[in-house]
């Protein structure tokens, strides 16, 4: 399991959205750079489309999207990620296994990188994370439930520290 590295996180707010809201919609797009380690969250109303447009992160289509959905009675934050289908690289398997190695540090981004509309709205913080495997092969189009938004909070320790 991989943990955030704040220093790392690199977070823009896009369109109508800043750290105060909109809540809904609120759509997260984290990318990252396989060189440096470095991760991109953009924070909007839509996704960064711009962010996931080019030839490489088409090909290689790990990017995470994500949307806080907010209901009548309760909300849900969920996460998207492309296992298979079209041109991508890598099997399946290898890809979901990627995937599930490194949600909870892609979680951690999320409620790191948009701290103050959580801190705002504590409400959001009890919502389910659902995540959506989504594939050509049926054995890796899954959706799984990884708990509550509050769960991949950084500890004061986790934000100080450096490696």
């Amino acid at each position: 399991m991989s943990t955030l590295r704040p220093e790392k996180l690199h977070v823009k707010f896009i369109g109508d959205a800043d750290p105060e809201g909109p809540a809904s919609p609120r759509r997260y797009t984290l990318t990252h750079s396989d060189t440096t380690g470095d991760l991109f969250l953009s924070v909007g109303t839509d996704y960064d489309h711009k962010a996931i447009s080019g030839f490489y992160t088409r090909i290689m289509r790990d990017e995470v999207l994500a949307e806080l959905l907010e209901g009548q009675d309760s909300s849900e934050l969920h996460v998207y990620c492309h296992v298979s289908g079209g041109l991508v690289v890598g099997s399946a398997s290898w890809r979901y296994a990627i995937f599930q190695r490194h949600m909870h540090q892609v979680l951690q981004a999320f409620r790191y990188g948009d701290e103050v509309f959580y801190l705002d709205n504590p409400h959001f913080d009890k919502a389910p994370v659902i995540i959506h495997f989504h594939s050509k092969n049926k054995r890796y189009n899954l959706t799984e439930t990884w708990g509550n938004v509050s769960n991949y909070k950084l500890t004061e320790n986790q934000k100080n520290a450096t490696t």
